[in-house]
């Protein structure tokens, strides 16, 4: 049964303030496992989650058709690194993202912290996804990876994919959890919670999208990092989505939407946290209740998906009548189809996406150029660069969607020297 453990806590003294020097008693909580645990979804839920996993397979089938599919899953997966990082508070324009990821291609070093930190979220999406494949097990392994490309050169890279040894918590202060909202379970539980939470996303008893809100609320509930749970809870959303084979060509960009539904994606997270037998009427209602909005999200995402995809449609369309008559596989072709997901380009990284001559695609920047598709910027201090300034616009108007919940994640150790957020 799940339950609260009382714990105490003594101060060390090092806080600044009276409230930060507190001893106090704290109660931390544990969840029960998930293997063998038996769920059970309300009709309506079910109903929702059975919409929401077939809007996610039309994302991947039918619509993807219209635009280039890998230009529409790299900016898909860019928004959704976005939207995972802006719930932590890291939050940053199109442009200024876009400018970062090209410089990361470059000799020049980017001195841009937030940048850097959500290149590492999309860096470890990316290689979440890439990771697995319809039927493969989910592992601790993968998850500490996933991590440690999160936090790498980081100031906190020293706690990439280790599992905690301190006690942590949200909200509160940063020196103590005597007035925190919610307190995970002690670091001696994690790594059983954790390899249980693996063995059942490796399952395929529920309908995929069940799987996966549960798996992430209960990963957001162990809490098994000293930083990064969020952005890590959120990639294993998409872990179970691309094994169960709903989503194995393009995210549903779902953080999106759980940042912009920042009270009631916090509100979900708590229901889900029930005291006591897992078959109790509050675990089933605060289950349900979850799974709910979470498919309630995946639905939205979905849409959202679909509104970005047509306006790329429109873009592409607007942009060939302006270039006029187009030979078919020319370099001219193939980088207006590229664009949408590579909207910052030099001659050389444009050469290499589309596979053609240094020659041929300078002759097609040239064209574009021209016609006011492509404007010439300097990039960092001294990088020559060509960028869709349609492209940009649409992205940060999906951007625009996204909103920051609070909620801070505080450490023992680390969290005295920084503010986390959930």
């Amino acid at each position: 049964m799940s339950r609260v453990v009382r714990c105490r806590w003594i101060s060390d003294f090092s806080a600044p303030s009276r409230a930060g020097n507190r001893t106090c008693e704290y109660e931390a909580y544990i969840p029960d496992t998930l293997v063998d645990r038996q769920i059970t979804l309300d009709g309506d839920v079910a109903a929702d989650v059975a919409d929401a996993e077939a809007a996610i397979a039309r994302l991947n089938t039918e619509a993807t058709v219209l635009v280039d599919t890998e230009a529409l899953a790299r900016i898909l997966l860019r928004a959704e690194a976005v939207a995972s990082s802006r719930i932590e508070g890291l939050e940053i324009g199109a442009r200024r993202l876009l400018h970062a990821e090209f410089l990361r291609g470059t000799y020049e070093t980017a001195s841009d912290v937030t940048a850097a930190e959500i290149l590492n979220n999309i860096d470890a999406m990316m290689f979440a996804v890439e990771s697995v494949s319809i039927g493969d097990q989910i592992t601790m392994d993968l998850l500490l990876d996933i991590h440690r490309r999160l936090l790498a050169g980081t100031r906190l890279e020293s706690h990439g994919g280790v599992v905690r040894d301190q006690q942590n918590w949200i909200g509160g202060n940063s020196y103590n959890p005597c007035s925190a909202t919610f307190i995970p379970p002690p670091p001696e539980n994690v790594d059983h919670l954790l390899q249980d939470l693996c063995a059942f996303s490796s399952t395929d008893d529920l309908p995929a999208v069940a799987q996966a809100a549960i798996a992430h609320a209960q990963f957001e509930t162990i809490h098994p990092f000293v930083d990064g749970n969020g952005r890590t809870g959120r990639a294993l959303i998409h872990l179970i989505l691309r094994r169960r084979g709903l989503a194995t060509r393009v995210l549903p960009p779902v953080s999106l939407i759980l940042a912009t539904w920042a009270s009631d994606y916090i509100d979900g997270l708590t229901q889900f946290r029930y005291l006591g037998a897992p078959a109790s009427k509050s675990a089933i209602a605060g289950l349900n209740a979850w799974v709910g909005r979470f498919a309630g999200s995946c639905n939205r995402a979905v849409s959202d998906a679909g509104d970005f995809e047509r306006r790329a449609v429109e873009i592409e369309r607007g942009w060939r009548r302006r270039v006029g008559r187009i030979r078919a596989n020319s370099a001219t072709d193939l980088l207006l189809r590229a664009l949408l997901g590579a909207p910052v380009v030099t001659t050389n990284s444009a050469a290499e996406l589309i596979g053609r001559s240094f020659v041929q695609t300078n002759e097609a920047i040239t064209r574009l150029v021209e016609a006011e598709i492509l404007r010439q910027v300097t990039v960092g201090r001294r990088n020559r660069a060509f960028e869709a300034p349609e492209i940009i616009g649409a992205f940060a108007a999906l951007e625009r969607q996204l909103a920051s919940p609070d909620g801070d994640l505080l450490s023992s150790e680390a969290g005295r020297r920084v503010s986390r957020k959930r």
